[in-house]
């Protein structure tokens, strides 16, 4: 009988709104410049460009209502709120008609980022890895099970005040979109999770202070920084 030399982690997952069973998270895509208006904020024209993707692993996951360290080897810690979708199907070049019936859900989240270290690594040409999929990186709040989603206003707060707000339907690639694109490039599979991208109005965390990301109809994705 095969074991294992080491422990194998532990799996990593989230819980569903509703219910005592959880979403297993098998990998997280994200989208760059999925919003004109931050595109723009960073210097960019994201109009004329398609979707681009990076990653985090699994174990960035943060549930909400969690409390996390403000992170190392950094000078510059932002909020990105975003929508997030959970597949529960898998496939290659999905079709774009088709694409919403791989979702199983959705959730409010937060793609928190070393900025210096993202600056630095676009001015060197390097990758992103360690300005993106750093520990504790990725908050996501309960996900909603369902295939559609109003167009709904995407909110966030720190510490009360108003940083972005926007509607869904502002992304420059919306949810099918994205999807199929991603599927021409890689196999998704369920427990995939897809951070859809943040609009204008990024900045900076400090210690003490909480992160809410609201998209209306969900659960918020709250996150507070020591």
């Amino acid at each position: 009988m095969m074991g294992y030399v080491l422990p194998p982690p532990a799996p990593v997952s989230l819980p569903v709104y509703g219910s005592t069973d959880r979403f297993p998270v098998r990998r997280i895509f994200c989208v760059g410049r999925n919003y004109a208006d931050h595109g723009i904020e960073m210097g960019g024209d994201p109009t004329k460009e398609p979707p681009f993707f990076f990653t985090k692993p699994a174990d960035a996951v943060v549930e909400s209502g969690s409390t996390i360290p403000y992170p190392p080897a950094t000078k510059d810690f932002h909020y990105e709120g975003e929508l997030v979708v959970a597949l529960g199907r898998g496939g290659s070049n999905i079709n774009e008609a088709d694409a919403v019936t791989h979702v199983w859900g959705y959730a409010a989240g937060n793609d928190l980022t070393r900025r210096d270290l993202q600056d630095e690594a676009k001015a060197t040409r390097r990758p992103w890895d360690m300005a993106k999929g750093f520990d504790l990186s990725a908050v996501v709040g309960l996900i909603h099970q369902g295939q559609s989603l109003p167009d709904a206003m995407l909110t966030l707060t720190v510490d009360g005040v108003v940083r972005q707000e926007t509607k869904l339907s502002l992304m420059i690639w919306d949810v099918p979109g994205i999807i199929a694109y991603l599927s021409r490039l890689v196999t998704l599979a369920p427990g995939d999770l897809i951070f859809t991208g943040t609009p204008a109005g990024v900045g900076a965390l400090q210690r003490g202070q909480t992160c809410i990301v609201t998209v209306e109809g969900l659960t918020p994705a709250t996150v507070t920084i020591v």
